[in-house]
């Protein structure tokens, strides 16, 4: 036997190994820490830390035996047969470890050991009992997800014989976009659970205060930033693969990441009035457990086989059922232990309706029953077949009709909160410093609407573009009132925009790609153009104004796939702007056609090109062409979005940690008075 096959037999087995070895240090980890909590034992607790760094190792060890199969071809490795072939790239053998229900798995228990591993190496600041127990939640999970990869979903089973090559991956998942989306994704979904792990941990503690949301919101913002990046990622994919001119369908996995995004935005306001305010404690702890509920129930769907999606990844009933019960078991016993103990949590400060706790309060709601719509759009087919009610599609008319009117409000109050003070605030006041927004948004609006024709229909999306205007204007507005700009000198002005805190320069970019985001998503929905036709050589279509000219299409041959490129002169009033080169591709394994849109943007609008099949003659091809209005500002928006999360990731305070709790600093203070003689 050769010697990297060797190699590779060796490390398949360590790797398997590994797994196995994890699942006993994860429960050991899940036990004795939590135990040593409970009796304040200092040497049970700090278990903790060498558990977590442990079981890091290990996971991280099965992952890159896992990979490694993948980059060396080991077809011997059942994994590998179904999901790589020696022709493809190395990006995509790499990418082909995630890009399946097992390795997606590992990915996922890596993922969430990594969490465990940065909380137990930066938790200094953090009391040993509550960093014990937190741990020691964390590691529940990992012993849940470590007993379903090993007892359904074996990522290293052997082929006896080998095969001499493998099936390939899914050509769909063979993209740049695809290979860093799961990623993201699963650093958002996963992210989560230290924060679910911190509310269970407070609950067992009884005990939740300004210092405790201090040391949850970090890892709160991280798993958001990421899981913003990844719906990001997945959506750009959708847009420029798929070919159909689309950004987003309501596709069950779609809203499946979309759900924990929207209960964990609201978490993240919420947090920030427990940490300014202590209130709204209960609610916090609340929304920690059902964000990452969301995450675990869109793993069910994506893996149960209850649905059929291009993004999902598994279709076995069993591991669906497996998946099912860590669910009930981890968020429902989590709900159980809310319910016992969170009427001893105690309220906090109170404030009044017109408040910034009032405004994020309002925040909460509305993201909240947002969730909870997509929730029930996304469930009610599958309930309704299991009730014997029929077929039934939920489409994007439903979302469309329940989500849009629940964000009109927020995306108001975007503006307004900020503007409000803290226990009790001045609507007047707010409204009236937001005068110059209001106005632009209004004329923004009729200016819009004016320039469509004046027609009916378009009244709603001019509405929402003066909504855009309004946020966008209003967040600058908000940021000038802080630094007092055209009300102090310029030099006190940037001594105040220096010296405000990371977190509200990130407020404000997150807040103002929001704008930008409803900005596109309103006029890409509203005034989008397309033409599907068969077009001659020569032949030109006009799309909104642009002029697409199908000039030649030539076949070609790469190394897993052959395809047609056309090739599209656009131009705008007789003048060429671009040369547009669509491809139809048809990979050899696994069979499959694909297309490849070409897109030309201006930085406003994209213009898009597909080419289809040939007429029988083959003097002509189907082309799809699209005029998309504000799309850009969909990936500008995005980017502000996490651009927003880092930069509030940077603030001091998540740097130095969280304040003393009060509880110990006074017994610090006891201890270190000198006694009475």
């Amino acid at each position: 036997m050769p010697g990297d096959l060797m190699a590779a037999f060796s490390i398949a087995e360590l790797g398997h190994f590994a797994l196995v070895l994890a699942l006993f240090v994860a429960i050991a980890q899940s036990v004795v820490p939590l135990v040593g909590a409970h009796r304040g034992d200092a040497a049970m607790m700090g278990m903790a830390r060498p558990g977590a760094v442990a079981l890091a190792l290990l996971v991280g060890f099965a992952f890159c035996a896992l990979m490694y199969s993948f980059v060396v071809s080991d077809f011997s490795v059942s994994n590998v047969f179904e999901n790589s072939h020696t022709d493809k790239p190395m990006l995509y053998k790499i990418s082909g470890v995630w890009g399946n229900h097992e390795g997606s798995l590992l990915l996922w228990i890596t993922t969430l050991v990594v969490f465990g591993l940065a909380v137990a190496l930066s938790s200094s600041n953090i009391p040993p009992q509550l960093r014990a127990r937190a741990l020691s939640v964390q590691a529940m999970i990992t012993v849940g997800f470590l007993l379903f990869i090993l007892l359904t979903s074996n990522p290293f089973e052997r082929i006896d014989p080998a095969p001499f090559n493998g099936r390939g991956l899914n050509p769909l998942l063979q993209d740049p976009g695809l290979a860093f989306h799961p990623p993201m994704l699963y650093l958002g979904y996963v992210g989560f659970s230290m924060a679910f792990s911190f509310a269970v941990a407070a609950l067992i503690e009884g005990r939740v205060d300004a210092a405790w949301a201090r040391w949850v919101r970090p890892w709160t913002l991280v798993a958001w930033t990421f899981l913003t990046a990844g719906i990001a990622l997945g959506s750009w994919w959708a847009y420029y693969e798929l070919g159909w001119g689309g950004w987003w369908y309501w596709d069950p996995v779609e809203n499946a990441s979309f759900m924990p995004w929207l209960i964990g935005t609201a978490l993240l306001h919420s947090a920030i009035v427990v940490e300014k305010r202590d209130s709204l404690k209960s609610w916090t702890i609340l929304l920690a457990i059902l964000t990452f509920g969301m995450s675990l129930l869109g793993t069910f769907l994506v893996r149960s086989g209850v649905i059929t999606s291009v993004h999902a990844f598994a279709s076995d009933p069993t591991r669906g059922l497996f998946i099912l019960m860590l669910l009930v078991v981890s968020v429902g016993g989590a709900l159980v232990l809310y319910a016992w103990r969170a009427p001893q949590l105690k309220g906090g400060g109170l404030f009044a309706p017109v408040s910034r706790e009032g405004a994020l309060l309002l925040n909460n709601l509305l993201m909240s029953t947002a969730a909870a719509t997509v929730l029930l759009g996304t469930l009610y087919p599958l309930i309704a077949d299991t009730l014997n009610l029929g077929k039934v599609s939920v489409g994007p008319p439903f979302f469309d009709g329940v989500f849009v009117p629940l964000m009109v409000p927020a995306i108001i109050a975007m503006a307004v909160g900020p503007m409000l003070a803290w226990k009790r605030g001045d609507l007047r006041g707010a409204l009236g410093r937001l005068w110059m927004a209001a106005g632009l948004g209004v004329a923004g609006m009729v200016t819009v609407w004016l320039m469509r024709g004046g027609a009916v229909g378009d009244i709603l999306a001019s509405f929402g573009i003066g909504l855009a205007i309004w946020l966008f204007v209003g967040t600058i507005m908000e940021f000038g009132d802080r630094i007092k700009l055209f009300r102090a000198p310029l030099s006190e002005s940037g001594r105040r925009a220096r010296n405000l805190p990371r977190a509200a320069w990130g407020m404000t970019i997150a807040h103002a790609g929001i704008a930008l985001i409803v900005a596109g998503v309103t006029a890409s929905s509203a005034w989008k153009g397309e033409a599907v036709q068969t077009q001659a050589f020569g032949e030109t279509v006009t799309v909104n104004g642009w002029d697409f000219t199908l000039l030649s299409a030539e076949t070609f041959e790469q190394e897993n796939y052959t395809g047609v490129r056309g090739t599209f002169r656009l131009s705008r009033d007789g003048e060429e702007v671009a040369l547009l080169t669509p491809e139809k591709r048809t990979y050899n394994q696994p069979p499959m056609p694909t297309t490849e849109a070409a897109i030309h943007t201006t930085g406003l609008h994209d213009l898009y090109a597909v080419i289809g099949d040939p007429t029988a003659d083959g003097t002509a091809f189907v082309t799809r062409l699209y005029f998309e209005p504000l799309v850009p500002f969909l990936w500008y928006g995005a980017g502000m979005l996490c651009l927003g999360g880092l930069v509030s990731l940077s603030d001091r305070r998540h740097r130095v940690g969280a304040p003393v709790r009060r509880r110990e600093a006074k017994a610090g203070a006891t201890a270190a008075k000198p006694a009475k003689a």
